[in-house]
């Protein structure tokens, strides 16, 4: 299986315990593109709808573009009946999309899987002079609030966390947007809680690219272990997420 195409195989439990953005986040998204139902949008691998529900909600005309059959499926299931909501199977570093063109493209951790040649000049070539480049992230922080399980964790992670592929895209420069044309380069921050318990906190990181592709006899010790490990110790999981929203314009 390509590893980009992981989460694939888990529609559901992707569903279920992926993370969200702050509200505010989607609020000043909209103000700052000017989403309105005129407007014309395309997410980028939207895998279940973590992202999609505030900006299907302003009337726009929806698009997505998603890899996987399974998570676009769950899309369906969800948003089907939605007039505004569109949404195709394909891999978008080959989709041809022919005339259409958007008035905003966004993205919630998935531009970072397509090489930044292609991610930054094909989005700009499918913009619409003055549209909007937005590509969104979870900073999942749960070291400060819990130091000591943070450590614990970091035992069972040593000694059992072998991922048959390592994950590849860690050093996806956001910035270098600007040496693609794209103008007015910025980020904007904002702050979540989440507190999960032990089989919620299981089930997220199960969510991982690279925790998915964790084979035997590795992976049953390494969630087992975890779980064991939180619940030892309060059966609570604290995350200070920061979600980060980082804009770019194509000029006029």
């Amino acid at each position: 299986m390509e590893f980009r195409k992981v989460f694939n195989s888990i529609p559901e439990q992707f569903d279920k315990y992926r993370p969200r953005c702050a509200p505010a986040l989607f609020a000043d998204l909209i103000a700052y593109a000017r989403i309105t139902p005129e407007s014309t949008v395309l997410e980028l691998g939207p895998g279940t709808g973590q992202a999609t529900d505030p900006i299907l909600d302003t009337g726009c005309a929806y698009h997505g573009i998603e890899i996987g059959e399974n998570l676009a499926a769950k899309m369906v299931e969800k948003y089907g009946e939605r007039e505004n909501f569109h949404i195709v199977v394909d891999d978008f570093i080959t989709h041809d999309f022919g005339e259409q063109r958007f008035d905003v493209i966004y993205s919630a951790a998935t531009i970072q899987w397509i090489p930044e040649d292609i991610a930054f000049r094909k989005t700009f070539d499918l913009l619409k002079p003055g549209g909007v480049l937005a590509m969104l992230s979870v900073q999942g922080d749960y070291r400060t609030p819990n130091p000591d399980l943070f450590e614990k964790i970091q035992e069972v992670y040593r000694a059992h966390f072998r991922p048959a592929i390592e994950y590849p895209h860690r050093n996806f420069k956001y910035e270098n947007a600007v040496q693609y044309g794209y103008l007015d380069y910025e980020e904007r921050r904002y702050s979540l809680t989440r507190v999960l318990d032990a089989d919620d906190y299981v089930n997220y990181v199960g969510t991982h690219s690279d925790h998915i592709v964790i084979p035997e006899p590795h992976r049953t010790p390494f969630f087992e272990g975890l779980r064991q490990t939180v619940r030892e110790n309060g059966n609570r999981v604290q995350f200070n997420d920061i979600c980060v929203l980082r804009l770019v314009r194509k000029p006029l």
